[in-house]
């Protein structure tokens, strides 16, 4: 199945998946915002909810790169070297400073991506298009693990 969705639609599903995000961490009691709920993670919570926020940074700086018909290069190796960087870096933070995060950078990539044209979308054989489709499933999966690993109803 294509997805053919415009930058438009893009934008407001990325927003509304950033939106259960901060939902849930609003929601997160302080004993689970602390705890590491995750087999085989031992980032907490709040790290992890965090580590969207930031994964919407670099996402943002792929998609300015492509568009200005820059080469990115992007594996499995980069992606697991930001997070590890971004969880040695975390510390414990509140939620207030991780919803703030999630604002500030989801922003951003909101804004970028609602400013682009059709053929945007598709530059970089597609990649522009891949990475929207990520934004939008990374904040949902992460919300959708912890709650299952907290044992609640998603």
């Amino acid at each position: 199945m294509t997805d053919d969705r415009s930058a438009a639609e893009y934008a407001a599903a990325i927003a509304s998946a950033r939106q259960r995000l901060i939902g849930f961490a609003d929601d997160c009691p302080d004993q689970d915002w602390g705890s590491s709920p995750l087999d085989g993670d031992p980032r907490p919570v709040g790290v992890v909810v965090d580590h969207v926020a930031h994964a919407y940074e670099y996402i943002a700086g792929w998609l300015r790169q492509i568009l200005a018909g820059q080469a990115v290069k992007v594996t499995s190796d980069i992606v697991d070297g930001l997070n590890a960087v971004h969880a040695e870096n975390a510390g414990q933070l509140s939620r207030a400073e991780v919803i703030d995060h999630l604002d500030r950078s989801g922003d951003v990539l909101i804004a970028l991506m609602a400013g682009l044209d059709p053929g945007q979308l598709d530059a970089d054989d597609g990649r522009v298009r891949l990475f929207a489709q990520i934004s939008i499933r990374h904040a949902d999966d992460h919300r959708a693990e912890i709650e299952a690993a907290l044992g609640r109803p998603g």
